[in-house]
């Protein structure tokens, strides 16, 4: 018999297997020795209250044996001669299309401009110890895309365009531990996440795919309005209808497409700082609880949200027990982001702290500034001198704030930092807390190197998180600047139904590159929606 099982327990007695059929004995009343097996559907852990829940969703196996395989596993076919078709970019969006495409019999040949996901650790590594920031294999690109070494969180807030479910369980067959589909935050882990993504490239590869490494798109191949396949840096070509799935740092595809006229717009994004906390104050904090999380209880998290000047304010990518991290993927830049280990084990936890920028906020502080008679080109809250017709002007805001907080010259990779209090208050930060940021921080003061636009409605918000969070303000935490890349700057438009280009057939924008979704998970859902259309294509043409 099978029994399903939602309890409100102690953390203790929902820390493994052992515990939780001591507990299902309690409840149900069942012999030890019927209990052959206990499965978690769902946790969670609910600090609402001074007391402490874990909130469990089991799965209860009595007198009867699990079945081996506990997640769901797709056949993958050989497609080695099949009809073929081009995905642009191994990130999320690119990978769960080719694996579609070979689910439903067709050959994907995947182009990436980085490098491969065991070769690319070691530009990575380079960042942080030689301050040396290789163009095309960083954070932001090479294979698994930007999540790959920047935490593997799993998160998904909208369930309307796929099955997160889905989604789940096929990193589970590709290696991902169990507890993803258990979860209520689920999260691989920047040491456990490579080795997924490893292995969904060696599936492509045995199922007939093609994977091409340090081969970036020079341009598309165009016919009679119709995308036919593209042409990389070094002279080949690849023909078949185009997913573009370049993600969201993509700054040279996205003035191809502008150069093209491609249509496109800019879109809104958000930008900030990354906030690095002790992660000891914030477990004191979420937990109610001087001495911490301890033995039992995971390492804090928290969701922050507010409005301020009718613009949101929000934590964004938290990071328990993590790192914060260099994101550049260009010269004369510093962007920072955050990563966790799958123990999430470090003594500090940091998320991004950003503000909503629509482009009409653009519009109005140009305009405003014109009318003011100030110099546009030399204030750091202006996009520089772009027109806000200009469908790229959220990317040269980004740009224009990386290239502020470049502070050292050279090739540094030091970011400039203050004292979470201290910018609050307008005041110079005279030395930091210690940080897991490893390129070194320089106190310098970030109300002054980010628009007042911005840096009033961080202030505001950081007063409304304490007042729900008391102790959350503090000047134990730094805050790190600067955080822009949370999505695309613009969205390549296509159509609702076909998923292709509005106006040119054969092409597939993709995922959160293309401005169509904004984390792993929803950009895997957009791959297999392109996969599908695309699918359909070469069944009928």
């Amino acid at each position: 018999m099978i029994k399903e099982l939602r309890l409100r327990i102690l953390p203790e007695e929902a820390v493994n297997e052992q515990s939780l059929r001591a507990v299902v004995c309690r409840e149900t009343g069942e012999n030890p020795e019927a209990i052959r097996a206990v499965r978690v559907l769902k946790r969670s852990i609910d600090a609402r209250q001074r007391m402490v829940y874990a909130n469990v969703s089991l799965r209860v196996f009595i007198n009867e044996e699990p079945a081996d395989n506990e997640f769901r596993t797709i056949e993958y076919k050989d497609v080695s001669g099949k009809r073929q078709a081009i995905v642009v970019g191994a990130g999320p969006g690119g990978l769960f299309a080719a694996l579609r495409l070979i689910e439903l019999g067709f050959c994907p040949v995947v182009l990436e401009r980085g490098k491969n996901v065991h070769d690319r650790k070691k530009d990575i590594a380079l960042i942080s110890r030689e301050h040396c920031v290789n163009p095309e294999s960083n954070y932001c690109f090479g294979e698994g895309g930007a999540g790959a070494y920047s935490d593997g969180k799993l998160y998904a807030r909208s369930k309307k365009r796929g099955s997160v479910d889905r989604i789940l369980h096929i990193f589970c067959q590709h290696g991902a531990g169990r507890s993803i589909l258990s979860d209520a935050h689920p999260h691989i882990g920047t040491d456990k996440l490579p080795g997924v993504i490893e292995n969904m490239r060696n599936r492509i590869l045995q199922s007939g795919g093609e994977a091409h490494f340090e081969t970036c798109m020079e341009s598309l191949i165009i016919k009679n309005d119709e995308v036919i396949g593209v042409q990389t840096r070094d002279g080949r070509l690849f023909m078949g209808p185009v997913i573009l799935a370049t993600g969201h740092s993509a700054r040279d595809v996205y003035r191809y497409l502008a150069s093209r006229q491609i249509a496109m717009e800019a879109k809104g994004i958000a930008v900030g700082v990354r906030l690095e906390h002790p992660q000891l104050l914030v477990d004191q904090i979420r937990y109610h609880n001087k001495s911490g999380r301890g033995a039992f209880l995971p390492a804090a998290e928290y969701r922050f949200v507010a409005q301020s000047a009718g613009r949101g304010v929000y934590s964004f990518c938290m990071c328990p027990g993590g790192f914060v991290v260099p994101a550049a993927s260009g010269p004369e830049e510093v962007v920072v982001n955050g990563m966790s280990p799958s123990s999430r084990s470090s003594r500090w936890a940091n998320s991004g702290m950003v503000v909503e920028i629509r482009s009409e906020d653009l519009l109005n502080r140009e305009l405003n500034m014109r009318n003011a008679g100030l110099n546009i080109s030399a204030d750091t809250g202006s996009i520089l001198p772009y027109g806000l017709s200009d469908n790229l002007s959220m990317m040269h805001f980004q740009e224009r704030l990386e290239r502020l907080c470049w502070i050292n010259g050279g090739m540094r990779q030091t970011a400039p930092a203050q004292r979470m209090a201290d910018f609050v208050q307008k005041r110079n930060s005279s030395d930091l807390p210690v940080s897991s940021y490893t390129p070194g921080l320089l106190a310098s003061p970030l109300h002054f190197r980010m628009p007042e636009f911005i840096t009033s409605r961080l202030r505001d918000g950081f007063r409304q998180f304490d007042k729900v969070s008391r102790g959350f303000l503090t000047n134990e935490a730094c805050m790190i600047g600067v955080e822009t890349r949370t999505s695309s700057p613009v969205r390549i438009l296509r159509d609702r139904e076909t998923m292709q280009h509005i106006t040119l057939r054969g092409l597939y924008p993709c995922g959160e590159g293309a401005g169509y979704a904004g984390g792993i998970v929803s950009a895997a859902i957009d791959g297999e929606l392109c996969a599908e259309r695309v699918s359909e294509k070469l069944l009928f043409k």
